[in-house]
C-alpha cells in the first residue's frame, strides 16, 4: 500500500462491474511514473490541497497521475499529459473497471456504488486522453484509465450539457495543437461537505476541469466546471427530501460553465500553482458575466 501524502496539502457508462486483478499487476503498476509536471516545458504541479489536516495519497499511472482522498474515497484531483501529436486511434476500450491493488479497497468508491442504479462511472481523467505514444503503452493507458480511482459518480443522463463537457477536451485540444500540440488537462470533482451520502460516499454535485498549454512560448491555461445539481425549481420537493430512501440523490441536467481558474482554486480548496495567472478568460465586469455558460464547445473564450 502506498502510504500517503505527507505533504497535507466526466465519459459514459462504465462497462463491467469489476474485474479480478491480473496476476503481477500490483508489481506492473509499481513501474508507473504518472504525470509529468514539466510536459509543457513551463512547470504546472500536481494540484495539492492547499489546507493542512486532509489526508491524500498520490498514485501514479500511465501519463496520468491521481490524487486521491481516502476520506472520501474519491479524487481530490487528476492531472493527465496529452501529446496531440502522439495519440494511437482505435485502441479497443479495456471496458474492466477494477480496484487500484496499491490502497485499501475501503479507500475506494467501488463497484457497489454504481450497482443497479442510475448512476455512471464518470472517467475522472478521459479514457483516451493518455493513450498516446508506442501503441503497448498506449494500450497499458487505456486500462489504466479504468480504475475505481480515476471514478466518480455522475448522472447517467445524455443530455446537451454533458456533451459539451465531454466535447472540451476535444476543442481544446485541437485549439492547443495549433501551437504546440500538447495539452495538460486537470480534473477532479468538487468535494463539498454538504454532498448527498449514497451507499458510502457523498456524490458531488460538481465537477471542475483546467486545460493547460503553451501559447507563444507562454503559459495559458482555461477552466470549466460542470454542476449536475438538482433543479430545485422543478424538483426542489424529492431533492430536498433526500429522494427515495436508498435510492441514488436526484441529480439534474448537466450544466457547464467556463470560468476563472481562481474561482476553481477557491472552489477545491487546491493549489494550483502558476494556473490562475495563466488564465485566459478576460476578467468579468460584473458577478454575472463570471460563470460564463457554455451551450457549445467552441463557445469557450481563449483569447488567441
Amino acid at each position: 500500500m502506498i502510504p500517503p501524502d505527507d505533504r497535507d496539502g466526466p465519459e459514459g457508462h462504465g462497462g463491467p462491474e469489476s474485474g479480478p486483478v491480473p496476476e503481477g499487476r500490483a508489481g506492473a503498476l509499481a513501474d508507473r511514473t504518472g504525470y509529468d509536471e514539466a510536459f509543457l516545458g513551463p512547470v504546472v504541479p500536481l494540484p495539492r490541497l492547499a489546507a493542512a489536516g486532509v489526508e491524500t495519497v498520490v498514485l501514479p499511472y500511465t501519463h496520468f497521475s491521481v490524487v486521491l482522498r481516502p476520506d472520501r474515497r474519491l479524487a481530490a484531483a487528476t492531472a493527465v499529459c496529452v501529446d496531440g501529436a502522439r495519440l494511437v486511434e482505435d485502441v479497443p476500450r479495456d471496458d474492466v473497471w477494477r480496484y487500484d491493488p496499491r490502497v485499501a479497497e475501503d479507500w475506494q468508491a467501488g463497484p457497489e456504488v454504481y450497482r443497479n442504479n442510475s448512476l455512471d462511472r464518470g472517467h475522472l481523467v478521459r479514457r483516451l486522453d493518455p493513450v498516446w505514444g508506442a501503441v503497448a503503452v498506449a494500450h497499458r493507458a487505456d486500462a489504466d484509465t479504468f480504475h475505481y480511482t480515476n471514478a466518480a459518480p455522475q448522472a447517467d443522463v445524455f443530455n446537451q450539457g454533458k456533451q459539451v463537457w465531454q466535447g472540451l477536451e476535444n476543442h481544446l485540444l485541437d485549439h492547443a495543437a495549433r501551437h504546440d500540440r500538447k495539452l495538460t488537462v486537470l480534473t477532479g470533482p468538487v468535494l463539498h461537505d454538504g454532498d448527498p451520502p449514497y451507499r458510502g460516499v457523498q456524490v458531488p454535485l460538481r465537477f471542475w476541469k483546467v486545460a493547460a498549454f503553451v501559447h507563444e512560448g507562454r503559459l495559458a491555461a482555461t477552466a470549466y466546471v460542470l454542476d449536475q445539481s438538482p433543479d430545485l425549481t422543478r424538483d426542489a420537493d424529492r431533492a430536498l427530501a433526500g429522494a427515495v430512501p436508498g435510492a441514488p440523490p436526484p441529480l439534474g441536467a448537466f450544466r457547464t460553465y467556463q470560468v476563472p481558474v481562481a474561482d476553481v482554486a477557491v472552489l477545491t480548496g487546491l493549489d494550483l500553482g502558476p494556473l490562475p495567472g495563466a488564465d485566459l478568460m478576460p476578467a468579468a465586469r460584473s458577478p454575472e458575466a463570471r460563470w460564463r455558460r457554455l451551450e457549445a464547445p467552441d463557445e469557450t473564450v481563449m483569447d488567441i
